[in-house]
């Protein structure tokens, strides 16, 4: 039986629901468990499958010390306890720590790395850009040389797309780090909580609700979407859901970056905007999705891969998103759009043209079939070997 230690960090544990990294490992450590796998989660919280053994750590009070300060004394002493035979690391730049904390423990295990973010992107002129959420006070390159000793500390990297295989392995190559034949892309599971047929969401009759459910943090392009946001609900027949995922924030985290509260406030003044919370209940994220017609993905630049954009897609709801990233890679070309006035004409056809809404209503569905979470962690486990 193969021993499993997936090292997770939680950046959101007391909003668990907004935590994408957290939901990725409590559908994808069951469905390991079911292979056989004996499987360990380290991390500030469980996961819910009895299963599945815990082992608590600290949650690092900043996304700066989860980089910086993996705690080589803790992962020494999981490394002993668990003996693993594969370990997973979902914070990429720990990973280094982790191979010391092996050769402390005398423990032999395969490594591997989950790029779950990518701390840079590429322009299509393949520029590097770092990402702004993690360039406080200049440490971006420091994030980016974290990262890269990351890779070359793994014997395995995973990464979730085709987009960000390319970028990770671009950036890699500029840094002189020789990733071989360790890359694999393995797309993170959907829930299957979220998933309806298609024929059972309502078709638009003149007018749709959109939901956009992601972050509002400034680096996600919350600004471009307010301002589409603005436009959809004066010039198109759309009324717009926008999921508060945070709630009230600490003030550590607000100081760090206050953007999700000022466009949070921004939006709720909008006539045509509701701006309403799921408490963390899964049930009530679904009953809103249910509500809805079509989602808007984020306007985040370099975008790798996005949970929230599965979550809508596998309850049949069409996407629609900017051409950049891996959404132009994942999304259905007739839901791309370049300019505002393009996402305006979609929006209102989605809206008033029933059988494009049915065709892509099921595309979007089809578009999550194979990412069961039993069918990932197959996936995952050929990747481990």
């Amino acid at each position: 039986m193969q021993r499993v230690l997936y090292l997770l960090n939680v950046s959101n544990p007391n909003r668990l629901s907004a935590d994408s990294g957290f939901t990725f490992a409590e559908l994808l450590a069951p469905a390991l468990a079911d292979t056989g796998a004996e499987v360990t989660v380290a991390a500030p919280v469980p996961v819910g499958d009895p299963r599945v053994r815990y082992v608590a750590t600290a949650s690092p009070s900043t996304k700066y010390r989860a980089r910086f300060d993996p705690g080589l004394d803790a992962l020494a002493a999981v490394m002993r306890d668990v003996r693993p035979d594969v370990v997973v690391a979902n914070q990429v730049e720990a990973v280094p720590a982790v191979r010391a904390a092996l050769l402390e423990a005398r423990v032999d295990a395969l490594v591997a790395g989950y790029c779950h973010y990518l701390p840079f992107s590429f322009t299509a002129g393949q520029q590097m850009r770092l990402d702004p959420s993690l360039d406080d006070g200049g440490l971006g390159r420091s994030v980016l040389l974290a990262f890269a000793a990351g890779l070359a500390a793994c014997d395995r990297v995973l990464v979730h797309s085709v987009t960000a295989a390319s970028w990770t392995s671009a950036a890699a190559a500029r840094m002189s780090v020789d990733l071989g034949e360790k890359l694999t892309v393995v797309p993170a599971p959907r829930d299957e909580r979220l998933v309806r047929d298609p024929a059972d969401a309502g078709v638009p009759e003149g007018t749709a609700v959109g939901v956009y459910n992601h972050r509002l943090y400034a680096h996600y392009g919350t600004a471009e979407f307010t301002a589409l946001a603005r436009r959809l609900v004066h010039e198109a027949p759309v009324r717009l859901t926008v999921m508060d995922l945070f709630g009230q924030r600490s003030p550590e985290r607000i100081r760090l970056d206050p953007s999700p509260e000022r466009f949070r406030d921004e939006l709720a003044a909008l006539d045509g905007v509701t701006v309403a919370s799921d408490g963390g209940d899964r049930v009530r994220y679904r009953q809103m999705l249910a509500g809805s017609h079509f989602g808007i993905a984020p306007f985040r630049e370099g975008c790798p891969w996005s949970m929230s954009v599965i979550d809508c897609q596998g309850m049949g709801l069409p996407v629609i998103a900017p051409r950049t990233g891996w959404l132009a890679e994942h999304i259905d070309d007739e839901l791309l759009f370049d300019t505002p006035d393009e996402a305006l004409s979609i929006a209102s056809r989605l809206a008033t043209d029933a059988e494009f809404y049915r065709v892509q209503a099921k595309r979007a569905h089809a578009s999550t079939v194979d990412l069961a979470p039993d069918q990932v962690a197959a996936r995952y486990l050929e990747a481990l070997r």
